[in-house]
């Protein structure tokens, strides 16, 4: 599914969520185009409803919704979102949530199963390419129909087999008091944190910080970079999107069989920073979980935590307030820094079994019919969820780390684009991971994580190509 000359810049309109002000580049326009031209707990029961799908052939009164959720973070939200579906309707709404970092494995399984998911998601054109047999066509939904822009569809050919339903930024998390602290310190060589825009200013930070741990009251500067499943999908996957997206930009690309690897040095310096500039020692990495990652910056044990905006219900959870948080920028050395953004864009979108029964389909199409048109289902992911969606009836989010992206792009900075999509496999991606994993703990280097990346990239697309 490659995109030859497609620039990946800035890739969502003003028009498509009402948040962003940059222009759809050719990269998204043909990335996403192209290819869309496309916690375990269970919802409550009934089968008595009065709601029908537009469109098929089946009776949503007659059917019921299982689905296999991708994210753990938003699994209560939706439990007691398809609570609040079943007492409305009287539609029985099934919700699973894979445990983090085994979706893919989750779903296989569950595919094999008599009563398997009617509601699925696949991550982009990569995911689509494995499961599109098993995705029937959205087009006749209201989801489908009420979409911002039709970018947000995965298509094969006149099919429309997947519909993005959320759009999600990540960076560096940052505690603001503790940050200030360190600017108002007489150590501090950056004085105020909106210096911070580079990645040598941030190098800078980040030292000066360890290096005076304690009289700041912090372990480290950066929480812990975990490499357990619940937490190595931050650097194997999105800190890994940073060199994708330079080189792309470089080359005017939006996709390629065979990675070059130009800016892996800069992928070096900024996860030797992580590593290194951190709450625990780089051998200790290997088990270390999100969770733990998450409880140190909650606990103020570090300054720096990077995540995306999905994490934002945790942190206030976890007793931090806005006033206390920020979101930059992962500078990693290149580009223009001083306009970079955050890192926007989406890599999950609702598919509907194709084998389910035609009650069971109809019953799910009504399902994510109300759930992105109605004012429970969008106040619902705008404010349990946080979830920017890219729906007509979207509800302004209240996520703090939202509304920071949309002030950069409203003062000219440029988003970092998600090429997770073509990202060649979850293999690549764990091969990435455990190079990574050997490298922070002392037993491999870096020229077997530029294997795994390079070498493994052009493995993995031509077995996807056969």
């Amino acid at each position: 599914m490659a995109a030859s000359g497609a620039e990946p810049g800035q890739i969502f309109l003003e028009k498509v969520i009402n948040v962003k002000k940059t222009h759809l580049t050719r990269a998204a326009a043909i990335a996403m185009a192209a290819l869309m031209a496309g916690s375990v707990l269970a919802g409550c029961g009934g089968s008595n409803g009065e709601s029908k799908a537009e469109g098929g052939s089946g009776d949503a009164s007659k059917g019921k919704v299982y689905y296999l959720n991708f994210k753990p973070e938003q699994d209560q939200a939706w439990q007691d979102l398809a609570k609040k579906y079943t007492e409305e309707t009287g539609t029985e709404v099934k919700v699973f949530t894979a445990a983090e970092g085994t979706y893919e494995q989750t779903l296989s399984t569950e595919m094999d199963k008599s009563d398997a998911p009617t509601l699925f998601q696949v991550n982009g054109p990569v995911g689509l390419a494995k499961w599109k047999d098993f995705c029937d066509d959205m087009s006749d939904t209201e989801a489908y129909k009420n979409l911002t822009s039709q970018d947000f569809a995965l298509k094969d050919g006149d099919a429309v087999k997947g519909i993005a339903y959320v759009i999600e930024t990540y960076g560096i998390i940052y505690n603001k008091t503790l940050l200030q602290k360190y600017c108002d310190s007489d150590f501090a060589t950056v004085k105020s944190i909106d210096e911070i825009n580079s990645f040598d200013k941030l190098k800078t930070v980040a030292d000066e910080i360890q290096a005076n741990a304690e009289a700041l009251g912090v372990k480290g500067a950066f929480s812990s970079a975990g490499m357990d499943s619940s937490s190595d999908w931050r650097f194997k996957t999105h800190l890994a999107n940073l060199p994708i997206y330079f080189e792309y930009k470089d080359e005017n690309i939006g996709d390629t069989d065979a990675i070059k690897g130009t800016y892996l040095d800069n992928y070096k310096n900024i996860f030797d920073l992580y590593i290194t500039d951190s709450t625990c020692k780089p051998t200790e990495l290997a088990s270390k979980t999100g969770d733990e990652s998450r409880e140190e910056f909650v606990k103020g044990e570090a300054v720096f935590f990077q995540n995306g905006t999905w994490e934002y219900q945790n942190l206030l959870d976890g007793g931090l307030k806005d006033d206390d948080l920020g979101m930059m920028p992962i500078y990693v050395g290149a580009g223009d820094e001083a306009n970079q953004g955050l890192c926007t864009g989406t890599e999950n979108y609702w598919c509907i079994n194709k084998n389910a029964s035609d009650d069971d389909k109809a019953a799910t199409k009504a399902f994510i019919d109300w759930c992105v048109t109605s004012e429970t289902g969008t106040k619902a992911m705008a404010e349990d969820m946080s979830f920017v969606i890219p729906f007509k009836a979207a509800k302004e989010s209240t996520n703090l780390f939202v509304k920071i992206d949309k002030a950069n792009t409203d003062a000219g900075k440029v988003p970092v684009s998600w090429n997770f999509p073509t990202m060649p496999s979850e293999t690549w991606k764990d091969g990435v991971g455990a190079a990574l994993t050997q490298y922070a703990a002392g037993t491999g280097d870096w020229e077997a994580v530029k294997t795994a990346f390079v070498d493994g990239w052009k493995t993995e697309k031509e077995k996807a190509a056969k």
